[in-house]
């Protein structure tokens, strides 16, 4: 038999607590749902209809779950961010709220410092929130395409950037880098082995990448240079398998926040530690998920109402499997 052909049947018998509508209200700060608008339905996509309807339907999900807002972060720039406004955010007041990202292409430009910040101005004027950042900066933006360097998380020409959103009140929802795992060698060691084995693309060990280290140690300089400005370090700082490291971190910088995004199995296999964790950052923790829309690369996080209820079930109750 194959380890492809495995699939054990857990004989542990413990209680279980499901959990179908929050406590108390949410916001979740992490999601990806704008993409229902260019999206075609998929046949086993519970989400159906126009784009509208759709996004009607989420609404009527959160009203059963106790789920008041969802932030969709990664709306676009430009005329996508104003159509992703208008048909979220302003269709539906207090119930979406959208943040934009910056425009790469115009990087290698000399005058891209002030446009870029100029540019935060005018999408805060378009409705947007937030600002989000992706690892494409520090792992794919390179400066001339194919087998040029890549673009350092701390390249000054982003300073002017930084430093706009702080003065603009928009949070940085950041993004920089991927599993531990993601890091190593993909051989017998690798404790994401199986997973990288049907996504080798995900693997960032090799070529010319940076050390995962050097990754986290570039976003900790920008962070640090710009006291002004609020930080909110996705998926627990990227770094959820050291939540010693994460605190430090905290402790370090009083303009760091994290969420903990797609990383309950991180979280749930030390839970003594995470709880301590949660405690001591009580006011420095934001939930998120990383809904995104059915049929995504990670199907853990396909927005559905099940998925949901696993945080709540993982947040409010001493279920342990």
């Amino acid at each position: 038999m194959s380890l492809s052909e495995f699939e054990p049947k857990s004989m542990l018998v413990v209680p279980g607590n499901p959990v179908d509508k929050a406590r108390f209200p949410v916001i979740d700060m992490h999601t990806h749902v704008s993409g229902l608008i260019r999206r075609e339905p998929q046949p086993d996509d519970p989400l159906q209809g126009t784009p509208e309807e759709r996004f009607a339907k989420i609404v009527s999900w959160m009203d059963e779950m106790n789920l008041q807002t969802m932030v969709n972060l990664t709306g676009g720039t430009g005329e996508e961010l104003q159509q992703n406004v208008e048909k979220m955010q302003n269709a539906h007041p207090g119930r979406y709220l959208i943040c934009t990202v910056p425009t790469y292409d115009k990087v290698r430009e000399a005058d891209y410092p002030q446009w870029q910040a100029d540019e935060l101005g005018r999408a805060k004027e378009a409705g947007a929130k937030g600002l989000k950042i992706s690892k494409t900066l520090g792992l794919y933006l390179r400066e001339n395409g194919d087998g040029t360097p890549l673009v350092k998380i701390d390249d000054p020409r982003f300073d002017p950037m930084w430093d706009a959103a702080g003065k603009l009140g928009l949070p940085v929802f950041i993004h920089i880098a991927d599993p531990d795992a993601f890091f190593t060698p993909t051989d017998r060691f690798n404790e994401r082995w199986e997973e990288l084995g049907n996504h080798p693309n995900w693997s960032f060990y090799g070529k010319d990448y940076p050390q995962k280290a050097e990754l986290l140690a570039a976003r900790n300089r920008v962070i640090e240079k710009h006291p002004g400005t609020t930080f909110v370090c996705l998926h627990v700082a990227n770094h959820p398998e050291n939540l010693d490291e994460v605190s430090s971190w905290l402790d370090r910088y009083p303009n760091m926040n994290v969420e903990i995004g797609a990383r309950l199995g991180e979280l749930g296999r030390q839970p003594r530690r995470a709880r301590k964790f949660f405690e001591d950052y009580q006011d420095r923790i934001l939930y998120g998920t990383d809904a995104s829309p059915h049929g995504s690369a990670v199907p853990q996080q396909d927005l559905t109402p099940a998925m949901f209820r696993c945080y709540f079930r993982f947040l409010e109750t001493l279920d342990e499997y």
